[in-house]
């Protein structure tokens, strides 16, 4: 027994615990992307391997709180957090299995206590036509390989009567199932018809000699009683052709050409011809063909349900069903019966109950100004129960907690008049309630320990007094290597004119610099809500067109007004970036293989057709794209953004007096706004007096009269769209902020200041003089200045949104560095390599943050995000990778120290390893202490958002595969065999790879809840090949002289 106790509590154990954990959660994360939710639950979460590792890692928890001692009093800390995991534990297994968890659909003025359960069932209703009985079997299916479901029900109306045993076998399950025609020469004949009489895309299949009701109109197909069929396609003579009880019209899409429909006339039928017969519009795009009817499988997509195949049995006799459903699913029921018994059942959620009602008084959906996207929406409710009645507000991050179940604000649904809410419903008090105290205890513990005696953490502060105080006893020779490496008009096709005339055209019609400020804080609503001045506006276009600050000597703010005043100009002037080394699409375009721009008109043909639609279509197509239909889509994307630039529509500066949704519209658009009297006759004539005057002005020098104007049109903004105009102050300060582009510098200023360190740094090494000691403190305090010049930043970006400055994947990175070089130089304060090695990081994560994938624009959050929660789950798990990071350099840094070891300096080099190792050490303990408080305080606002605190989302799971690999790091010291400094070094390197996974790899290559922070989704960058083979070469070199001289 004690052997068999010594392994369940070993270090050797907890280790393999640790990786088969984290393996086998990163596996279901690509199972889930690719096969859907159920799949991995029925791979991977559900299975009893997944939670034996978990009772597993009960028992080694356990067990270790009495091996190493943990309830002394020294140590209270450290068990803490070790039994807070054994309770978290407890908490999901009751979540996991005693509670549950549904959603509530209520339509407005409807009272229900019913709700649809989470979890997928088959549910069947037998009946004799004397008693009846309703069983419910829960599936869990998988859509990548076999399943094997067989469950068994007895049904014995009277205790003395005959027992009926029912078996249900499945067949086959198809998910996200569809229905196709299969072709086949013995099959028979079917019409492809396409209508979209509901504003959506349908299709049917017409079988030869049937009728089908299509929104309540009639079309048969060769039907044989022809007068039944509203509509009835008909072989004549060898061709197709229809004959309509109404009238109605056809519009051929190839050449332009319409026609009528004249009622009960036989007409030849033409495909690929949209027709319009008593309001339904409908497309036959192919010929009859023949074949059969076929539930196949279909692409994944979590809004279609699947179909499950059951055989059924009983008394001796079996009938295969169908079943068409899946989440929420309480409709598509089936009826059939076998023998004298009845059956009713369906593929789906269970009804379930609670024990009072909700009435929907009101849905409201909030808009962000003069848009259709939701800034947020709430329920108005009343709750009946038998012994009281009351109202209540559910909305995002606010939920109704009662009688044991909570409500939450999950989505919605409008159609016309016709509103709907979704809540989601939660019944997990005691699993809730135990995970909670679990998650205090971990917080407290956790924080704890890097506070009190006698912890890990502790100690590694003494160790490196230690180490500091014998570095001033020695002077240290150490030889290094220098790091490298940083350092659509188509009326008319227009008159072409040389880039030389354009120049100085450009030049000749700039506009004043003065006036451009002026008209910079003139506000736009962007097609998003967010109201923005047109300095902003302008740097996004030129930014994301031409992919630069200025051009043709020209600001952006001088651009855009080029841009409105004369934009048939603009047509012939290159100002679409080109991808470089793309020769294929500059063939295409008819450009030079050098240009690095190419003009609007150059993307289309003389007739107006685009030159690339057609490839961008093919190439969106594609799940993985090569080079070239990566940069076709991109470019597509600069041409649609300069088109609605040029054609005016996006400069939205006119506020539409008492608008409800605070709408904005743009001068071609005032004609259908509705507006009255005086400001009619405002708004369509303001802008094109306001051009007129600005031609007069550039010649006369003098901007009176336009200024006026100018501000005339500030003045309705401010009278008419006081309550979404920003402050004077926040506009100002945007423009700055565009202006001073501080981020951008930021990263070559600390890249400058790093490399200058480094430097200095192993010359104070060589040379330990005073006026060398000097430099570094200077550069130390050019290094605090730059940070604080950061924090500036962030905090002017914070005002201007109104938001955390970490709410997209941009604005995230740049915290990341921040809390980068916070850590640096709170855990460096006297180790100026540490902050030299952290300032370079610092510099590499900036200009990561401006690669051309990222977008750095100010933008409106989503509803979810709308919480407090964002200030502290958010900041606290970002700001973890900042740690993380600086472990990562400091590894490298570390191990490269060891390859430039020799006998002469080891004694001396031998000190500096300790040090960055000390200091890595707690860096990695700072950042799994935050990436754990971060990750469990993320479980929290889920539980508030969601509905449950624990879904196995990618980012949540991910966050814990991290958790997972840096607790395997910081305790390797335990584990025989992995002990030392250069393996320690080396493992904080190669962890980063998880937090790369769960920061950018879940975002761009996985599907979840967390998508906000998510840029384009991208292809593996050839940088991280180049970066597996830089650690691979560079572990390697270490190890070899780590053997040499440092291996006991």
């Amino acid at each position: 027994m004690k052997k068999i106790l010594d392994i369940l509590y070993s270090t050797r154990l907890m280790a393999v615990l640790f990786f088969a954990f984290a393996i086998a959660m990163g596996v279901a994360t690509f199972i889930e992307n690719d096969y859907g939710t159920q799949t991995s639950k029925a791979l991977v979460y559900n299975t009893w391997w997944f939670e034996l590792i978990m009772v597993f890692f009960v028992i080694n928890f356990f067990g270790n709180i009495f091996r190493y001692r943990l309830y002394k009093k020294e140590k209270w800390s450290v068990l803490l957090f070790h039994v807070s995991f054994l309770l978290i534990l407890i908490g999901a297994g009751i979540t996991r299995y005693i509670s549950y968890e549904g959603l509530m659909v209520i339509d407005e003025g409807e009272t229900t206590n019913q709700f649809y359960s989470e979890h997928t069932y088959l549910n069947v209703i037998i009946d004799n036509g004397e008693f009846q009985k309703t069983t419910a079997n829960k599936l869990l299916l998988s859509a990548w390989g076999k399943n094997s479901v067989t469950f068994k029900e007895n049904f014995q109306p009277k205790k003395e009567g005959k027992n009926h045993e029912v078996t249900f076998n499945l067949v086959d399950y198809i998910p996200w199932s569809e229905t196709k025609m299969v072709l086949d020469e013995n099959g028979t004949e079917h019409l492809f018809f396409v209508e979209s009489s509901d504003g959506s895309r349908h299709e049917h299949y017409i079988k030869k000699g049937t009728i089908e009701n299509i929104h309540n109109i009639l079309v048969g197909f060769e039907a044989p009683n022809k007068e039944a069929a509203s509509i009835n396609f008909f072989y004549e003579d060898g061709s197709l052709k229809m004959i309509s009880k109404n009238d109605g019209d056809w519009f051929r899409m190839a050449d332009q050409k319409k026609g009528l429909i004249v009622k009960d006339s036989a007409q030849h039928f033409q495909l690929l011809t949209l027709h319009n017969v008593n309001g339904l519009q409908f497309v036959v795009p192919k010929s009859p063909e023949k074949g059969e009817i076929k539930t196949v499988r279909g692409k994944k997509d979590d809004k279609k349900y699947d179909t499950v195949i059951f055989d059924v049995t009983t008394n001796g006799e079996t009938k295969r069903v169908e079943f068409y459903g899946g989440k929420f699913n309480v409709d598509n029921q089936q009826q059939f019966s076998i023998g004298d018994l009845n059956f009713r059942a369906w593929y789906g959620s269970k009804l379930l109950q609670t024990p009072f009602s909700i009435k929907l008084n009101d849905f409201q959906l909030e808009k962000y100004p003069g848009s259709e996207s939701a800034a947020a929406y709430a329920s108005e409710i009343t709750v009946i129960a038998p012994d009281e009645t009351f109202d209540y507000r559910i909305f995002m991050n606010h939920i109704l907690d009662y009688g044991g179940y909570k409500f939450f604000q999950s989505s919605y649904k409008i159609e016309g008049e016709h509103e709907q809410t979704h809540l989601s419903v939660n019944h997990d008090f005691w699993g809730t309630w135990i995970t909670y105290i679990g998650y205090f205890l971990l917080f407290f513990g956790l924080t704890a320990a890097l506070f009190v005696k006698g912890t890990r953490f502790y100690d590694l502060k003494q160790s490196l007094v230690k180490i500091r105080n014998k570095k001033t006893k020695l002077s240290v020779i150490v030889l290094f290597i220098s790091l490298a490496g940083f350092a659509q008009h188509k009326q008319h096709e227009p008159k072409q004119i040389t880039e030389t005339q354009i120049d100085s055209i450009l030049i000749a019609n700039k506009v004043d610099n003065k006036h451009a400020d002026l008209f910079s804080s003139l506000v736009i609503q962007d097609a998003g809500g967010r109201m923005k001045p047109a300095h902003t506006f302008a740097s996004e276009l030129v930014r994301k067109v031409a992919h630069v600050d200025k051009f043709k000597d020209m600001d952006p703010s001088q651009i855009l007004l080029s841009i409105t005043e004369n934009p048939m100009l603009w047509l012939n002037v290159p100002f679409v970036y080109l991808e470089d080394g793309n020769t294929q699409v500059r063939e295409i375009l008819g450009v030079p293989e050098d240009a690095e721009y190419a003009r609007f008109i150059d993307f289309y043909n003389k007739d107006g057709s685009s030159k690339i639609s057609k490839l961008v279509v093919e190439a969106e197509k594609k799940k993985i794209q090569n080079k070239f239909e990566k940069d076709i889509i991109k470019i597509e994307r600069r041409v649609w953004l300069l088109s609605q630039a040029l054609g005016g529509g996006m400069l939205r500066i006119y506020p539409i007096p008492n608008d409800e949704n605070n709408k904005w519209v743009s001068q071609p658009e005032t004609l259908q706004a509705n507006f009255k009297g005086t400001d009619s006759v405002f708004v369509r004539q303001s802008l094109p007096v306001y051009l007129q005057l600005l031609q007069a002005s550039k010649k006369s020098g003098n901007y009176t009269e336009t200024n006026k104007v100018l501000d005339g049109i500030k003045k309705f903004q401010r009278k008419f769209g006081s309550e979404v105009i920003p402050a004077k102050d926040k506009i100002d300060l945007e423009i700055a902020y565009n202006k001073l582009n501080i981020f951008v510098k930021l990263s070559k200023y600390y890249g400058y200041v790093s490399l200058l360190l480094i430097v200095f740094v192993f010359l104070q090494i060589f040379n330990n003089k005073p006026w060398v000691n000097n430099i570094v403190k200077v550069l130390i305090g050019i290094v605090i200045f730059l940070f604080v010049f950061h924090v500036l930043g962030l905090a002017a970006r914070w005002y201007i949104s109104g938001n955390a400055p970490w709410s997209n994947a941009y604005e995230s990175i740049i915290f990341v560095g921040l809390a980068t070089m916070l850590f640096g130089l709170i855990l460096g304060k006297k180790s100026s390599l540490t902050i030299a090695a952290t300032t370079f990081l610092v510099s590499v994560i900036l200009m990561f943050a401006h690669q051309n994938w990222l977008d750095p624009e100010i933008a409106n959050l989503q509803p979810v995000l709308n919480s407090w929660w964002l200030y502290v789950h958010v900041s606290v798990i970002v700001a973890s990778y900042g740690p993380f990071a600086m472990g990562m350099i400091l590894g490298i840094f570390s191990l490269f120290l060891i390859i430039f070891t020799n006998e002469k300096n080891k004694k001396k080099m031998d000190l500096h390893i300790k040090e960055l190792t000390v200091i890595n050490e707690m860096a990695l303990t700072v950042g799994l202490v935050m990436l754990t408080i971060g990750n469990f305080l993320g479980g929290m606002w889920a539980n508030e958002s969601w509905g449950r605190y624990w879904g196995w989302d990618p980012k949540e799971t991910w966050a814990l595969i991290s958790i997972m690999i840096y607790a395997f790091v910081l305790h390797m010291r335990l584990i025989p065999g992995l002990r030392g400094r250069f393996t320690f070094n080396l493992w904080s390197i190669l962890a980063f790879a998880s937090i790369m996974m769960t920061y950018f790899g879940v975002n761009f290559y996985l599907s979840g809840l967390h998508s906000y922070a998510s840029g384009d989704k991208v292809i593996t960058p050839t940088s991280v090949y180049y970066s597996i083979a830089f650690v691979a070469v560079l572990g390697t070199l270490a190890w070899i002289k780590n053997k040499k001289y440092y291996k006991k």
